[in-house]
């Protein structure tokens, strides 16, 4: 018998499937639970059990992770008669890693503490390539104790683990780094169609800026995407569309301006109502390919 915490896991998404499947490879007994039959079927292959509800799932876990798309999937997961907080067990351990508000993430723990449940915020870095090879930078809000006796389970998921501060910091963390990442990626959209004009040998350029100052873990995973125009979405333009909203609602209200972050916010919002929301951020790429007149 191990002596591994059992895990409930909601949510398999493209950042999901993967991370629950590395808990497996680690020796976890994980039962799962989507909306979506085939992506359950894939957890079940890899060694999983498959829940027909939240309520199944979470009746007899120790840890229950979350990884969903936003602040309503949260809600719509934890509260209910079918939810987690009326399902899990007293003294359980809820780690949600999906990107939300830091508001919903200090209501979820608040509510959560009165059933008993402990809460850590836990959302992620990396991208669908960091998910499956285990390598996420984890950035975490809560109690130490919590985050101490998550931390093994989390070492399983990710390279660069770190308790940020109280309740909501993880999700405060996560919004700058999509803000972060967002003006990256648009200025190495820019720098692209800018070197393509001149008519330089775009691999070659790349290459060299990456190994100077301008290089960056998003020039790394997405320099492929560029040169190839492959948008095969690790990150959904739409799923960053609802990030720049969650990071400068946070910052109107503690009054720290966002002047680049709120032109690319902008950007992300204008290439999502083109019809490009499904595809990755990198897609970026071809917003400015439209503002330089190219035929798209």
């Amino acid at each position: 018998m191990s002596n591994l915490p059992t895990i409930a896991w909601i949510g398999l998404g493209i950042m999901g499937s993967p991370m629950s499947e590395n808990l497996i490879k680690a020796g976890y007994a994980v039962t799962g639970f989507t909306l979506e039959r085939d992506k359950l079927d894939r957890l079940a292959g890899a060694g999983a059990t498959a829940a027909g509800s939240i309520a199944e799932a979470v009746r007899d876990a120790d840890v229950i992770v979350t990884m969903v798309p936003a602040s309503p999937q949260v809600e719509a997961v934890a509260y209910g008669e079918d939810g987690i907080l009326a399902n899990a067990r007293r003294g359980a351990l809820l780690i949600d890693m999906s990107s939300i508000t830091p508001r919903t993430s200090v209501e979820l723990a608040k509510n959560a503490a009165e059933k008993g449940i402990r809460v850590l915020d836990a959302p992620v870095s990396g991208g669908e390539a960091g998910a499956i090879e285990a390598v996420l930078s984890i950035m975490v809000g809560g109690e130490q104790a919590d985050f101490d006796a998550a931390k093994p389970l989390l070492d399983a998921l990710g390279k660069t683990i770190v308790l940020c501060g109280p309740h909501g910091s993880g999700q405060t963390v996560k919004a700058a780094n999509q803000l972060i990442v967002a003006v990256n990626i648009q200025a190495c959209a820019e720098a692209v169609v800018f070197l393509e004009r001149s008519g330089v040998d775009l691999a070659a350029a790349l290459d060299v800026l990456n190994g100077g100052l301008a290089g960056s873990t998003v020039l790394t995973r997405k320099k492929d995407n560029f040169l190839n125009r492959d948008f095969k979405p690790g990150f959904r333009i739409d799923l960053h569309h609802k990030d720049m909203g969650i990071v400068t609602d946070a910052a109107r209200n503690v009054g720290a301006a966002l002047p680049v972050g709120a032109v690319v916010a902008q950007l992300v919002a204008s290439l999502r109502a083109q019809g490009d929301g499904g595809l990755d951020h990198s897609a970026l790429l071809r917003s400015v390919e439209r503002l330089s007149g190219t035929e798209i």
